[in-house]
């Protein structure tokens, strides 16, 4: 699935949190707009794509680029510190979306906001494709409703809520094969079942209080 940095957004001395930042493409394509001024904090579960993103990292002399092993549910860093929270097609692969929303909203500064790639649905995914692998490797399998994914979104918090993109993704019938039958193919390909590749973004507001709490 294409997606590319909201560059537009970011400018120099940004403060910017890239969760799922893998080999650490993404955050080198940040740097650049942040400057010698800012920082890019990668964000990944997995240990071993963490020390390949800091081996790269180091390779090409990038300094103002750091990356933590950690669960995005519960990030390694402080509140208030992101002026820019970026990800790619990795909310829907999370079973606790609200959790990953809500720990965007702590680490953002007020006034900060967060671009996010993803994948959502609109009507009922097979359950042979949204408990096959391969799916799940091309973030449809995790993916949830696209008006509950915007729904949580403003539950957290967030304001000035923005579908930036939306792209419908086919998946061909040589793949659907694999999971289901001719019978089964027909009517998955008649139905009103919709799968999008959305960009979303969303502000922290400047004058914030705890999500949940009552007071917003």
């Amino acid at each position: 699935m294409a997606y590319q940095l909201n560059l537009q957004k970011l400018k120099e001395g940004d403060v910017v949190v890239d969760l799922g930042s893998g080999a650490g493409n993404d955050c080198f394509v940040a740097r650049r707009s942040t400057g010698v001024t800012g920082k890019v904090i990668g964000v990944d579960f997995t240990p071993a794509m963490i020390e390949k993103a800091r081996a790269n990292a180091e390779k090409m002399g990038y300094h103002n680029v750091e990356f933590r092993q950690g669960d995005i549910e519960n990030m390694p860093i402080t509140a208030n510190v992101a002026d820019v929270v970026v990800s790619n097609c990795v909310l829907n692969l999370v079973p606790n979306k609200h959790a990953v929303l809500t720990d965007i909203y702590r680490v953002l500064k007020p006034g900060g906001h967060f671009s996010i790639s993803d994948v959502v649905l609109v009507g009922a995914l097979p359950n042979e494709l949204r408990n096959a692998a391969e799916m799940y490797a091309g973030c449809v399998s995790g993916a949830i409703q696209k008006q509950v994914y915007l729904e949580l979104i403003n539950t957290c918090g967030f304001k000035n809520v923005v579908l930036q993109k939306e792209k419908p993704i086919v998946i061909p019938n040589d793949i659907l094969k694999n999971y289901l039958s001719e019978a089964e193919i027909a009517k998955f390909n008649q139905s009103d079942l919709g799968i999008f590749s959305v960009t979303v973004y969303a502000e922290k507001p400047t004058s914030t209080c705890t999500p949940g709490s009552g007071c917003c």
